[in-house]
């Protein structure tokens, strides 16, 4: 499919860039090569300079971190794709960003006074090293399920768009462009990765967070005046008509995809579990000079993670929009929707500036997840095995530790190839799977006193075992998926009676059996149920064993001294507050426009 979009728009619109815009990319790499020798200037002599950069982070690197590495190229592909096929369905986990806020006002003073270097070593404080393996091994998997591997996916997507080219003559044989995209930015990301650690990614965040936010402002505007013939109203006036029903938020309890009885708390729960406890978010406001900076950091991402649904998802809905105007020439698929629009509709220049943003949100992306695992696997397993290990030896431990989640991911890509979903639902898929557990033993653990070790590790392997079961049946049951949809999308539209509907799936009932069973319930639903069966284990299970040690309260939010009560309330002020409530409200009034 993106062979034959690419060839189109070739024929249509000729090469997809010129002169000027091959200069504007290469005086941007210089810019940001530059960048990064800038920022390895101060060599990293510790654990804390290579995986915290020090912990001299300033609010705009934190805040832009939070951002850049948030918004990697499985936004620039699958959220237009969720755009272009689904409309504002999937713009709630965008808007759950507003859950950025409880971690820049509940859990940095938290983590701060903890002086963690990652959540799972917050999990053992708390509770036990069990509770800490498993968290570990868990993020790491999730970093090559649903971050790593989908990044280099949709890098493949940007690039073989942009570029028009399936495969490279090397040595003789035609070779998938594919694998030239995925080693080489993994090759080029990895190294400046491991040379600077976190404090290169920080500095980076900050050149390229503008870049990319004006790149796709450009694409919304632009898009907008070519879909309503050079004006923005009509433009939107078009774009909304072509929508339809798909331009609201809120569907039907009934709609058997984005009911918002499944929508509503599925997200929250995926929005606490990545914006509050997820490693590779975390970290950079664990880098924080202070508790202010992080927190204002915090602020600063959850204003700029206003803009995806803007920026990415809606540009999705003006390509749907002209590929259905024959007149428009436009042509795409769903997610080849944004990088179509770059070389379709922008004019040259611009076209170069914004596959700038695109590309560095790309290495941008991935070496924030190459980092993550890195303080993972060493400061999670490697230091605890050899706690005398010396700066060096963890470095060259993290570079090995790397280049294995690497070729993992690479790996998993395949798996997503063959997983007939869109690019951004299956993330948000996987992800629900993984992330109650994590919400329940770090809501509980945080929040309630009396839960204790024992109960902690018990329903955390027995969420994250559900968690893979579901992972499992999804991938047992791929070859179904189209097919039980459109059945359940007959029922919902009253094509077929509900008689029918049971006995349609009747045969896959009987071949399945229990994996049809679990497969079949929504997965946004199996969320929030695996969320209630961990939550009630931990509560049963710590009922019923001994109460945690006065000496482990000291890690709930209940255990701060009264000089560390007073060095948080010194941390904020009005500004801190309005600027939080002003987050809130204008996510408060995106429901309320696209109700």
């Amino acid at each position: 499919m993106i062979k034959e979009t690419t060839n189109t728009a070739a024929a249509a619109h000729g090469s997809v860039f010129n002169a000027l815009d091959w200069w504007i990319i290469a005086a941007f790499a210089i810019a940001m090569v530059a960048v990064v020798l800038m920022s390895m200037r101060k060599k990293a002599v510790s654990g804390k300079d290579y995986f915290l950069s020090g912990k001299d982070s300033n609010w705009l690197q934190i805040g832009t971190s939070i951002f850049s590495s948030n918004i990697g190229s499985e936004h620039l592909v699958g959220l237009a794709g969720a755009g272009f096929a689904t409309g504002m369905a999937m713009a709630h986990w965008e808007m759950q960003g507003w859950i950025i806020l409880v971690l820049g006002w509940v859990f940095v003073p938290l983590y701060d006074r903890m002086k963690v270097f990652t959540m799972p070593e917050f999990l053992e404080l708390r509770f036990s090293r069990g509770s800490r393996s498993i968290l570990s091994v868990l993020t790491v998997a999730s970093l090559v399920l649903t971050k790593i591997a989908a990044t280099i996916y949709a890098g493949d997507v940007v690039v073989r768009t942009l570029l028009g080219v399936d495969s490279v003559n090397m040595f003789g044989h035609q070779v998938d462009i594919f694998w030239v995209i995925a080693l080489g930015l993994a090759f080029t990301t990895g190294l400046y990765t491991v040379l600077g650690g976190l404090r290169v990614i920080m500095y980076t965040a900050v050149l390229q967070t503008p870049v990319l936010i004006f790149g796709s402002v450009a694409i919304l505007v632009i898009g907008l005046q070519e879909l309503g013939g050079g004006s923005l109203l009509a433009g939107w006036t078009a774009m909304v008509h072509a929508a339809g029903s798909n331009i609201h938020l809120m569907r039907p309890a009934n709609d058997p995809e984005w009911s918002w009885l499944a929508v509503i708390p599925g997200s929250m729960i995926i929005g606490f579990w990545y914006w509050c406890t997820d490693q590779y978010i975390v970290q950079r406001v664990l880098a924080g000079q202070n508790q202010t900076e992080g927190r204002r950091g915090a602020i600063l991402g959850g204003a700029l993670k206003l803009t995806p649904v803007f920026i990415f998802l809606i540009p999705g809905m003006i390509a749907f929009a002209l590929n259905s105007m024959p007149a428009s020439g436009f042509h795409t698929s769903g997610d080849a929707a944004y990088t179509s629009l770059v070389g379709q509709i922008l004019p040259h220049g611009i076209r170069g500036f914004v596959a700038c943003g695109m590309i560095v949100a790309l290495m941008a992306s991935l070496g924030s997840k190459f980092n993550a695992s890195a303080t993972l696997f060493t400061m999670d397993f490697y230091r605890y095995w050899r706690p005398k290990a010396s700066g060096i030896e963890e470095v060259i431990t993290g570079r090995i530790a790397t280049a294995a989640i690497v070729v993992l991911g690479i790996l998993w890509v395949l798996v997503i190839k063959s997983l007939h979903s869109n690019l951004y639902e299956y993330l948000q898929n996987v992800q629900s799977y993984l992330s109650p557990a994590i919400v329940v033993l770090f809501g509980l653990g945080v929040f309630w006193k009396r839960a204790t070790a024992p109960a902690a590790f018990w329903a955390f392997l027995v969420g994250v075992v559900g968690g893979f079961a579901r992972l499992a049946a999804d991938i047992v049951m791929k070859d179904h998926k189209v097919y039980v949809a459109d059945l359940k999308q007959q029922l919902f539209h009253h094509v077929i009676n509900h008689d029918q509907y049971i006995a349609a799936l009747a045969p896959l009932k009987a071949q399945y059996g229990v994996i049809f069973d679990l497969w079949n319930v929504h997965w946004l639903f199996f969320c929030q149920s695996l969320l209630l069966l961990t939550g009630a284990l931990m509560v049963v299970i710590s009922l019923l064993t001994k109460a945690p040690d006065a000496s482990k309260l000291k890690y709930s939010w209940y255990g701060a001294t009264p000089e560390e009560k007073a060095v948080t309330r010194a941390s904020w002020n009005a500004i801190d507050v309005i600027a939080s409530i002003l987050v809130v409200v204008a996510v408060v009034a995106f429901y309320w426009f696209f109700w």
